[in-house]
C-alpha cells in the first residue's frame, strides 16, 4: 500500500483538529459519501501508523466517527445527494444502470437509495446505450465498415454492461 516514496516523507501525527481540517478540505473539493470520507480519513491514520509502530490508531478512529457525525449534522455529507450527483454524471457519460449501481455500492450507498433515485430519474437504457455508442463511434454512428465491425461493436456494448437485446437494437439501422 505504501511505497518507498512514502517512506521519505513521514506524515504528521493525526489529531482531531488535523483530521477535521482534512475532512473539510476534502469536502470542499469533492462531493463524498459517508463511507468514502471514512475511508479517506482512516487511510491518513493508517499511513501514520505504518511509520510509527508504537502508535495505536483506536482513538483516532473514534475521532473519525465524531467528525463524520459532525459533517452529517451540518449536511456536508449527504449520501442521497452524492448518489444523485453520480447517477447524473454517469448517465451523461453513457454508463449503464448495472455499472452505476456497482460504483455506488462501492462508495457505500444503500441499495434503497439507489433504487429510489433510479425511479425518480428518466432512465432509458436504450437512450443511454445510444449515448455510449455515439461517444465511442460504434454501431449506427460508425462512418464506414459497419457490418464488418458488428461483432466487435456488440462485444463493446455488452462488456460495458448493456443487455444483449439493447446492444442489438443499438446496432440496427435507424
Amino acid at each position: 500500500m505504501f511505497t518507498e516514496k512514502t517512506k521519505k516523507s513521514m506524515p504528521k501525527r493525526p489529531t482531531k483538529v488535523r483530521l477535521r481540517n482534512i475532512a473539510l478540505y476534502y469536502l470542499q473539493r469533492f462531493e463524498s459519501s459517508e463511507h468514502n470520507l471514512r475511508i479517506v480519513l482512516r487511510r491518513r491514520i493508517d499511513k501514520y501508523a505504518f511509520f510509527d509502530k508504537d502508535y495505536s490508531p483506536n482513538e483516532a478512529y473514534q475521532w473519525v466517527d465524531e467528525i463524520i457525525e459532525e459533517c452529517l449534522g451540518h449536511n456536508f455529507i449527504n449520501d442521497e445527494r452524492f448518489a444523485e450527483f453520480k447517477i447524473n454524471n454517469y448517465l451523461l457519460a453513457g454508463k449503464p444502470k448495472r455499472y452505476i449501481e456497482q460504483k455506488l455500492k462501492q462508495k457505500g450507498i444503500d441499495e434503497k437509495i439507489i433504487d429510489k433515485l433510479f425511479e425518480e430519474t428518466d432512465y432509458s437504457e436504450l437512450e443511454t446505450a445510444l449515448n455510449f455508442a455515439r461517444k465511442k463511434k460504434i454501431g449506427r454512428f460508425r462512418k464506414e465498415l459497419r457490418q464488418e465491425n458488428r461483432q466487435k461493436d456488440l462485444g463493446t456494448l455488452v462488456r460495458a454492461g448493456f443487455d444483449f437485446d439493447i446492444a442489438k437494437e443499438v446496432l440496427e439501422d435507424e
